[in-house]
C-alpha cells in the first residue's frame, strides 16, 4: 500500500471478496544525495510521509492492519543500478527493477514470514490461466494504463501467488470506487516522478555518484565533432531536444558511445527502430528455442509493434520489426526492456543491449 489510490482500491477489493488483508508500506528510505522531496506540495511520486499517512488512513478505513517494511537497503540497490547504467550510456527503467526486486521479491520474503499466501499490489494488468494450467500475465482492461510491461521479470513461479485487483478497471471506475468507500486517496494525483529523484535532476544525481559529469563531444555519424554536451547521463537515444548545437535542421540522438563519452547524433531516419538485441531474457513459460512472431514493446510510453524475435545464446534475443514505419516501436534505447508479447499475453523479455 504506496498511499495511492490504486493500492487502496487493490486493498478493498480483496476485503470485499472476503480475503484476510495485510497492509504493508515500503519504507524505502532517501540517501542524503538523493533530489526527491516526496513530502513538497503537489509532488506525484511516493514513499513519503504523507504517503505512509494516506495508506494509514486507507487500512483503518478498511479495518485491516497496515505494518511499514524497512526496504532502504534494497532501494539502495536500484539507484546504484539507475546511475551505473546512465554511467554506460544507457536508458534505466528502475521501475521494473523495483518491481521484480521489491514489490515482487522482498515483499514474498515478508508474506512467507507472516505466512500470507498471495502478494497484492495495485498494478493495472491482469492474472489469467493458459490451456495447460499455468498462470498468465496479461495486459490491463484500461490500455491507457496498462503496467504489464514492467512486471515481464517478475519469477514465473510468483505469478500464482499474484494478485492484481484493479487490473480489471478502468482508472474512472477506481476512482469512483474509492468515492464511494470514502478512501482517503480517493482524488489523489497518480505518482509520475521517480521516487528518488526530483524531476530534471537525474543526471545531476548520476554526476554526484561518478564523481563529475560525463561530458563530451556531439558528433555526427561520420565522426565530425559539431560541438559539446555537458555529460552522456542527460541523453537518450531518439531525444531531439536539449542538444545544444544548432545546424539548420533536425538532429536526434543516434547512438551514446559511453567509452568516449560521445553523444553520435543525426537525421531522424537515423534513429535505430527496425532491430534489437536484448540480453537477461526472463520468460513466463518455456523458454523459446526458435524464431517466432509476436508484439514486441520497447518503451513504457509506446504500443507494440510486430516482430520476429529469434532466441540467440547466453540468454538473448534478437528482434526484426516487420511492420514498417507505420508501425515503429519508437526509438530503440539500450538499457530499456524489450518485452514479448501474444496478443495480451505477455510471453517475457530482455533488456535491449543494441
Amino acid at each position: 500500500m504506496s498511499g495511492g489510490v490504486d493500492s487502496s482500491v487493490a486493498a478493498a477489493l480483496l476485503v470485499e471478496a472476503g480475503h484476510d488483508v495485510v497492509g504493508v508500506f515500503m519504507r524505502q528510505g532517501r540517501p542524503p544525495d538523493t533530489t526527491a522531496e516526496p513530502d513538497r506540495p503537489g509532488h506525484q511520486g511516493c514513499c513519503g510521509v504523507a504517503d505512509a499517512l494516506d495508506a494509514r488512513r486507507v487500512a483503518d478505513r478498511l479495518g485491516i492492519p497496515l505494518y511499514a517494511l524497512d526496504l532502504t537497503p534494497d532501494f539502495g540497490r536500484i539507484i546504484d543500478y539507475f546511475v551505473g547504467e546512465y554511467g554506460r550510456g544507457r536508458t534505466p527503467n528502475p521501475c521494473v527493477r523495483c518491481n521484480s526486486w521489491l514489490k515482487f521479491g522482498r515483499l514474498f520474503d515478508h508474506a512467507d514470514a507472516i505466512g500470507a499466501t498471495h502478494v497484492a499490489t495495485g498494478h493495472y494488468a491482469r492474472l489469467g490461466i493458459g490451456p495447460d494450467g499455468s498462470p498468465w500475465l496479461r495486459r490491463g482492461r484500461d490500455a491507457a494504463r496498462d503496467q504489464s510491461y514492467v512486471l515481464f521479470d517478475v519469477r514465473p513461479e510468483r505469478l500464482a501467488r499474484m494478485l492484481l485487483p484493479v487490473g480489471e478497471f478502468p482508472k474512472a471506475e477506481v476512482r469512483d470506487r474509492a468515492r464511494t468507500l470514502g478512501l482517503a486517496t480517493a482524488d489523489k494525483p497518480d505518482s509520475q516522478e521517480i521516487c528518488f529523484v526530483a524531476p530534471g535532476e537525474h543526471a545531476a544525481l548520476v554526476a554526484r555518484r561518478l564523481g563529475g559529469s560525463r561530458a563530451g563531444d556531439v558528433v555526427d555519424s561520420s565522426g565530425r565533432i559539431l560541438g559539446r554536451h555537458s555529460g552522456i547521463e542527460h541523453f537518450t537515444v531518439g531525444q531531439r531536444h536539449g542538444l545544444g548545437i544548432a545546424t539548420g535542421r533536425p538532429l536526434h540522438v543516434i547512438a551514446i558511445e559511453a567509452d568516449g563519452c560521445r553523444v553520435v547524433v543525426g537525421p531522424r531516419e537515423a534513429v535505430p527502430e527496425l532491430a534489437l538485441v536484448a540480453s537477461d531474457a526472463a520468460w513466463l513459460g518455456p523458454a523459446p528455442t526458435e524464431p517466432f512472431a509476436c508484439l514486441v514493446q520497447c518503451r513504457a510510453q509506446r504500443g507494440p509493434a510486430p516482430a520476429v524475435v529469434t532466441p540467440l545464446a547466453d540468454g538473448r534475443f534478437a528482434a526484426r520489426f516487420t511492420g514498417g514505419p507505420e508501425s515503429s516501436p519508437g526509438p530503440i534505447s539500450p538499457g530499456q526492456p524489450a518485452v514479448c508479447y501474444a496478443g495480451d499475453r505477455v510471453l517475457g523479455g530482455g533488456w535491449i543491449t543494441a
